[in-house]
């Protein structure tokens, strides 16, 4: 008799773990539930070439349909799932429908984090995940107009670089001392507030916003909690996101900053995998638990569930990396840097667009920055990955190839 494996959520993990089942062996029914409309498709352009208008919905498409038809795979789009019910391996819809599993993936994603402010219900303020926010953003950008945006992280300065080259007046609003505090060491920040500037962005820290004012149901004015106020015809909110857990959490599975899986991402469940934004799975070269939001992870790690539903062990242990792309800048990120205790500075940050910030703990390179230096990214990959110790000098001294970092 035929099974069936569902994976809940259309996401970049869905569009990986689908194929890779059929590459993997399994000859059962393979069926993607996506609650939104769309096929599953690219999300790091939508704060970029989607918002400029440059890109739209058909040329995100992480896949063709040719291949899902290829491979057999069904999709039931606009759909949510209601709840699991392990006991009896089945699913219900929130139209009632119910449907058998034998395997479930959960590829679940995440959603933006949401703010419960003042006015916050006025039109004019939006937040960036999918298509339907970037449709709706638009409608609100004009040239000359002002734009202010909530949160200085990547989201929110790749917005913001979005409209200013849309002839917007911008500004970013950021609570902690410096942007990109949650992630990148102070000379990261400094350079990016530098090219922002540079560029007609005004950024504010250490400015926490208070509410938002309005006439006719439409935003007019953003204010902070120190009294100031900035004018608005357009808010977009960029405060993290949060993984969408409340399936599993409810159906028993071990939940914790995400859904605990294993290195071959196995949730508790025996019959139940899950990858992406929503699985905290452990990595052996950092030797801790993760959560990690970015499209490799969530590629890598949906080719080890596959793999777990057809009875096969490939453990996902790929090193973590990540991109940015603001104005002409394209920001490559090896590695995770937290704890670092040495950063190495290789380029002259403070009068050019391109530098490398390596990161370093105990003398070992655990991390880099790469700002338009495509080799000493892939040279740092190498590196992080090697364990080995690096000589901060010899990563400074720009007269060294990269390619010369690595220990022969």
């Amino acid at each position: 008799m035929s099974k069936t494996c569902i994976i809940i959520g259309a996401s970049h993990a869905a569009a990986q773990l689908a194929p890779s089942l059929r590459q993997e062996g399994w000859d059962g029914k393979i069926l993607v539930i996506g609650d939104e409309p769309y096929m599953p498709y690219h999300r790091p352009p939508l704060s970029k070439a989607v918002l400029s208008g440059e890109k739209d919905a058909d040329d995100l498409l992480i896949r063709a349909q040719a291949l899902y038809d290829k491979n057999d795979i069904e999709f039931k789009l606009g759909t949510r799932v209601a709840n699991i019910n392990r006991a009896h391996k089945s699913l219900t819809l929130t139209n009632g429908e119910v449907l058998n599993y034998d395997k479930l993936a959960l590829c679940t994603g995440s959603r933006v984090r949401t703010v419960s402010l003042p006015g916050v219900e006025l039109e004019g303020i939006h937040y960036l995940r999918d298509l339907k926010d970037v449709h709706d953003i638009q409608k609100d950008v004009g040239e000359g107009k002002n734009a202010v945006i909530v949160g200085g992280g990547y989201i929110g300065l790749e917005t913001a670089a979005s409209l200013k080259k849309m002839g917007m007046n911008v500004t970013v609003l950021e609570m902690a001392p410096r942007v990109l505090a949650r992630v990148t060491a102070p000379e990261l920040s400094e350079f990016y507030t530098r090219v922002h500037s540079d560029e007609g962005v005004v950024i504010k820290t250490g400015i926490a916003v208070s509410g938002f004012d309005g006439s006719n149901g439409h935003v007019e004015k953003v204010t902070c909690g120190d009294g100031t106020a900035f004018d608005a015809d357009l808010v977009v909110i960029g405060v993290g996101i949060v993984p969408n857990v409340e399936l599993a959490e409810a159906a028993g599975l071990t939940v914790e900053n995400g859904i605990v899986v294993d290195e071959c991402a196995r949730t508790n469940d025996p019959d139940i995998v899950a990858a992406g934004d929503c699985a905290n799975h452990p990595n052996e070269l950092y030797n801790e638990r993760m959560r990690l939001e970015s499209v490799p992870n969530a590629t890598e790690q949906a080719k080890a569930a596959a793999a777990s539903i057809c009875g096969k062990e490939k453990p996902y242990q790929a090193l973590p990396w990540f991109w940015s792309d603001q104005f002409d800048l394209k920001l490559q990120i090896a590695g995770l840097s937290q704890g670092y205790d040495q950063v190495v500075i290789r380029g002259d940050k403070d009068n050019s667009r391109s530098f490398v910030a390596f990161y370093l703990k105990e003398g070992k390179l655990i991390s880099a920055d790469c700002v338009n230096r495509p080799q000493e990214f892939m040279i740092s990959k190498r590196l992080i990955a090697g364990g080995a110790a690096v000589e901060p000098a010899r990563l400074a001294d720009e007269s060294i190839p990269p390619k010369e970092l690595v220990p022969a």
